[in-house]
């Protein structure tokens, strides 16, 4: 069993704004997703590139070309392996992906060239692994593919729901790969889950709802669909509760 590195926490952010405010509150490490409606989809060139000349800690970018499924085409594959080769040149510290068979198993072979792609950069498995039919078969995939960690709520709605899960999963990991927990965290659970699971690390996003600076408003269309307030709310990082998360998980 390898030596267990200091925990760390990871915040979820949507843009450079929201690493920003995740640094400030004192996060190990940030993820950054686009569109977390759909789960986190690749970011774009810019948006990255602006993170990057803001960042003082590291973050990692998922690669995730459309939502759904993680069964993915030969092009959008290929998509993905162009997106982590672009990342490496970047200069980023990590990469975040996610491939399943049609079977609900690790797919090795796509995996193990993502990370052979990623090279010194840091790969962890998305959820994805929370969508494969055996997540003890599946921990045994990622090791062999040479993915640093899994993102994870134990297969669960919530980490809550997924504590005897997640203990299978450390125990199967047996330190040969990452855990880091995640699922509807709060400041009210957060300790508890760190406290029954004993994970590498814990991911969480701190989003508020803040509304537009919009003064004219039209009200006759939605672009994302029937919803028109959502045309007039943002969604943001907010600072105070990721520093409050942070605190209650290390017991402050």
């Amino acid at each position: 069993m390898a030596a267990r590195l200091p925990f760390k926490i990871e915040i979820c952010v949507e843009n450079a704004d929201g690493l920003i405010a995740a640094q400030n509150a004192g996060a190990d490490r940030a993820e950054l997703c686009a569109s977390l409606m759909e789960g986190g989809l690749t970011p774009s060139q810019g948006m990255i590139e602006a993170a990057l000349r803001v960042a003082t800690i590291p973050f990692h970018v998922i690669v995730r070309p459309r939502g759904g499924d993680f069964l993915y085409s030969a092009i959008e594959f290929e998509a993905m392996r162009t997106d982590i080769r672009h990342l490496r040149q970047l200069g980023v510290a990590g990469v975040v992906i996610g491939c399943l068979t049609p079977d609900g198993a690790i797919d090795e072979a796509r995996m193990a060239t993502l990370v052979e792609d990623a090279g010194p950069l840091a790969v962890t498995c998305h959820r994805a692994f929370d969508m494969a039919a055996d997540p003890i078969e599946a921990i045994e995939a990622l090791v062999r593919t040479g993915v640093h960690r899994v993102l994870t709520s134990g297969q669960c709605e919530t980490a809550k729901e997924g504590i005897p899960t997640l203990k299978r999963i450390m125990t199967a990991a047996s330190g040969r790969i990452g855990i880091m927990a995640c699922g509807e965290l709060t400041a009210a659970n957060i300790a508890k889950v760190r406290e029954a699971v004993n994970p590498d690390e814990m991911h969480f996003a701190a989003p508020r709802k803040e509304p537009s600076a919009m003064t004219f408003r039209n009200t006759r269309i939605g672009m994302g669909g029937t919803a028109f307030e959502r045309e007039y709310t943002n969604t943001v990082t907010d600072e105070a509760l990721v520093r409050a998360m942070i605190r209650a998980a290390r017991g402050g």
